[in-house]
């Protein structure tokens, strides 16, 4: 593997419950090559949220440790963007496009230097036509579109996405994944990919891996070896690609997982 970004060794996480402390994680570990994708699975309850929350430096594990890029983690980290499933209040309705996506840049950078930073990451999701409209006159793909290009004007090594597609249609979300994928290639981000879809993980993925149980832990993890570029045809009608999704329902089966 490339080097590491991110590196988890053990991670727990217990938080405080009505019931008494609940354990969320239970020895979570793995490690993000650069410019590498990778995908976590899980159904509802398994803790994907609260892993990206600790990757994001949101929230503290309870053990283990997890480093980045090599040093411990004490919080936020310069260099790590989070993108939500929530693309409508993420954004700022009464901002302009471009005004939202220089939210993360703007107390550092000004004038042609922020107008440049922020052309340049519209561009690269394809919506430098609509710098100047508002995110409530765009549809929920081109929102989400929005609300990347904010993450990556801020030029991040890791992009953390927790089910970012998961509200959109069919089509729009094949689109976005494919959009995702040209990301990477154009800019070299690693990125962390939460979602409960199989076919997302397997299709995005460099590696996917598979967060079951409650608490939750990494149950199985494998190398997604599909040649690039990917097609939304013609990758899906793979045998190698029906046999990994094949492999990941038998195994969230197998855990008491839905899939």
């Amino acid at each position: 593997m490339a080097e590491a970004v991110f590196d988890l060794q053990g991670v727990e996480l217990v938080l405080p419950a009505a019931d008494g402390p609940r354990r969320i994680l239970s020895n979570v570990g793995f490690s993000l090559g650069a410019g590498e994708i990778l995908t976590i699975v899980g159904a509802s309850g398994t803790g994907k949220t609260s892993l990206l929350r600790i990757l994001a430096g949101l929230a503290t594990p309870t053990g283990g440790t997890v480093r980045f890029r090599g040093q411990a983690m004490d919080g936020p980290q310069d260099g790590v963007a989070i993108v939500f499933q929530d693309y409508g209040n993420a954004l700022l309705q009464w901002r302009s496009v471009a005004r939202n996506v220089a939210l993360g840049v703007e107390r550092e950078l000004r004038g042609e230097a922020l107008a440049a930073r922020v052309t340049e990451a519209l561009r690269l999701v394809g919506l430098e036509r609509n710098a100047n409209d508002y995110p409530w006159q765009l549809s929920g793909g081109m929102q989400q579109r929005v609300q990347i290009a904010r993450a990556v004007a801020m030029r991040p090594a890791v992009l953390l996405m927790d089910e970012p597609f998961g509200a959109l249609d069919a089509m729009t979300k094949a689109t976005q994944q494919d959009e995702l994928l040209h990301l990477r290639q154009a800019t070299g981000v690693s990125v962390v990919f939460i979602t409960h879809d199989i076919e997302e993980a397997v299709y995005l993925g460099d590696r996917v891996a598979l967060l079951s149980g409650s608490p939750g832990s990494i149950t199985l993890s494998f190398d997604v070896d599909l040649p690039f570029p990917r097609d939304q045809v013609a990758t899906r009608e793979l045998p190698r690609f029906v046999a990994l999704r094949h492999d990941m329902h038998a195994a969230i089966r197998a855990t008491g997982g839905h899939g």
